[in-house]
């Protein structure tokens, strides 16, 4: 498996404000991680989507795999009692 290269949708930085700073480190390590397995233990597709989430603690990293150009978008971080409600 190749190295997956690792994007932000411009909403997430709005996403990492609020978040407490030890927290965002650990959710930043996970992302990071994503560029050599998009797929890690304990991640899990969203029913009805072409989308993943992975969690660190309460949040939840939600984000999509395009395996044919080797990236990965991340799409939004949050509370997971705020993370997966509809906002686009």
């Amino acid at each position: 498996m190749g190295q997956y290269k690792v994007f932000f949708k411009k909403s997430v930085e709005k996403d990492f404000t609020g978040i407490p700073k030890n927290i965002l480190l650990k959710i930043l390590d996970k992302i990071q991680n994503l560029q050599d397995d998009p797929r890690p233990i304990g991640s899990e597709k969203l029913t009805g989507q072409e989308r993943y989430r992975i969690r660190q603690g309460t949040y939840r990293i939600v984000y999509s795999i395009q395996d044919l150009e080797l990236t990965v978008w991340v799409i939004k971080i949050g509370h997971r009692r705020e993370v997966y409600r509809r906002s686009t």
